[in-house]
């Protein structure tokens, strides 16, 4: 320790910033109370046991009257921080007295007999901002050491009272840390803070700031000069020593098996993926079949006639004309379904702004529901104006994959009359777009798994099980939006059919 630094008065660290502890001599456990100029709304920082006591409030008033104290903050709830608050608010004696810090924590402090309102960090934004426009920023540090622990950042100084973190256990105190501090450093935070991960999550926080001071609650000052190195050494640093050794390696295995159970999870998904574009060629290839039988059959038709016809040498020129019209639409017809559904399915990534009203259109003309199936009656209740951002080709597929699914069960059941409702509305959170039926509705014991990967109710013939399984994920996870479905019931309590209901948040 500098011969001219005088512990035994306050000392200036920072502008309008100081320390006003104690040296509690061959103890290896110092602690640190700071202390905030800022007129009659001062900030007393972790102020202590009631072994410090006396010399914190002597040390205060040399620099202020103490009843200029408007905020004490507590960085956690240990004695050795807060003991001694009860005894200095009855010195500061201030109706408006708060005490800042963690709600987590405030229900701990509450034991010591405090009886100063709190000001709670994680209800304020993490920040607090005086009337005089001195602001300090919270940085949350769960389980550094206590769940609710924090951090302080002055910016304007670029002081961090940091609690916990950064603090030492050495005999041989110095005021101010200088290269070897780490070594004093490292015993304390093996000790105190609970594991590597917790520890690197809240040191990764710290290390995005400007920092040119460090003020711990224990151990040494710690100038800009050494943060950066001491913060790479302190990443690198095994936590969690005070732990039973069974109960260490069960934490370790835990976090083993979470990263494994994460790689499982992405390899799932990689295969899905996978999976639903040969799924996604399938159905395309089926749904050009399904739309190629008919002009096929009457192309076969018009040709079975023809050749007939000249067989019998009764075959005039307008009848081979009015033939080979017909069968030349049907092939233009074939080819532009082909030409379709290359559009429909193609990887095109780029997200723009597109039309719901022509999504739609495009999906009812890949499925032809009133084609396939005579008494369908689609109720279209749209508005052109609304469009959404994302990609058009997924959106459709999304469509086709719950209109494919209405398709297969009117044919399933034979109905005669299917009536689907295609609605559209917006309001100022999100534009939403139903798809409802009259076709019966789901089996209750499905409605929750209907979105499962691999769940159908159809022949193995018919379906994967991936179709509802892309389509939420598609929504909910490149579109930012929601896929649902429910009954519908009638007033007398009988389901009538079912409502797939499709959310997309709106974007500025």
């Amino acid at each position: 320790m500098p011969k001219e630094l005088n512990t035994s008065e306050a000392v200036l660290i920072a502008p309008n910033i100081y320390w006003v502890g104690m040296h509690l001599k061959n103890d290896p456990f110092q602690c640190h109370p700071y202390l905030i100029k800022n007129g009659d709304e001062s900030i007393l920082i972790d102020p202590g046991s009631m072994i410090e006591f006396s010399e914190t409030v002597r040390k205060v008033k040399t620099i202020i009257d103490i009843k200029s104290i408007k905020y004490i903050i507590l960085h956690h709830q240990d004695p050795d921080l807060a003991a001694a608050v009860p005894e200095i608010e009855k010195l500061i004696n201030r109706d408006d007295l708060q005490i800042v810090t963690h709600s987590r924590m405030s229900v701990l402090i509450k034991h010591y007999l405090v009886t100063s309102s709190y000001y709670e960090i994680d209800k304020h934004d993490n920040k607090l901002v005086t009337a005089s426009g001195f602001k300090l920023d919270f940085l949350t540090t769960p389980y550094c050491h206590s769940p609710g622990a924090f951090v302080s950042y002055e910016s304007s100084s670029k002081t961090l009272f940091s609690g916990d973190i950064f603090g030492g256990i050495d005999e041989s105190w110095d005021f101010y840390a200088d290269e070897t501090y780490f070594d004093k450093a490292k015993q304390f935070h093996q000790e105190y803070m609970p594991s590597k991960d917790i520890f690197n999550y809240a040191l990764g926080k710290i290390e995005k700031l400007d920092i040119s001071l460090i003020a711990p609650q224990h151990g040494s000052i710690i100038e800009k000069k050494y943060i950066s190195e001491l913060i790479k050494d302190m990443k690198n640093l095994d936590c969690g020593l005070y732990i039973e050794e069974k109960y260490n390696r069960e934490l370790i295995d835990t976090i083993d098996e979470l990263q494994r159970k994460e790689h499982t999870i992405k390899e799932r998904n990689l295969l899905l993926f996978e999976q639903s574009k040969r799924a996604e060629i399938g159905e395309m290839i089926g749904n050009i079949a399904h739309q190629w039988r008919q002009p096929l059959a009457i192309i076969n038709t018009s040709l079975a006639i023809l050749k007939e016809k000249n067989r019998a040498d009764v075959l005039s020129k307008d009848e081979i004309d009015d033939k080979l019209e017909k069968m030349e639409k049907r092939v233009t017809y074939m080819s532009e379904t082909i030409e379709d559904f290359m559009n429909y399915y193609s990887p095109d990534k780029q997200k723009s702004w597109f039309s719901i009203n022509t999504a739609v259109e495009k999906a009812l003309d890949i499925v032809n529901l009133e084609q396939n199936n005579r008494g369908v009656k689609i109720n279209l209740l749209l508005n052109s104006e609304y469009k959404i951002y994302g990609l058009i080709n997924e959106f459709i597929q999304v469509l086709v994959s719950i209109l494919s699914n209405i398709d297969d069960l009117i044919t399933t059941k034979n109905l005669a009359d299917a009536n689907i409702t295609i609605a559209l509305y917006r309001n100022d959170e999100y534009t939403t777009l139903t798809i409802a039926d009259n076709c019966g509705g789901i089996n209750d014991e499905n409605l929750s798994k209907i979105f499962d990967p691999y769940f159908t109710t159809k022949h193995k013939s018919m379906g994967t099980g991936l179709g509802l399984h892309i389509a939420k994920m598609i929504i909910e996870e490149n579109m930012n939006g929601s896929l649902s479905a429910k009954n519908i019931y009638n007033s007398n309590n009988v389901k009538l059919g079912a409502e797939f209901i499709i959310k997309i948040k709106n974007e500025n």
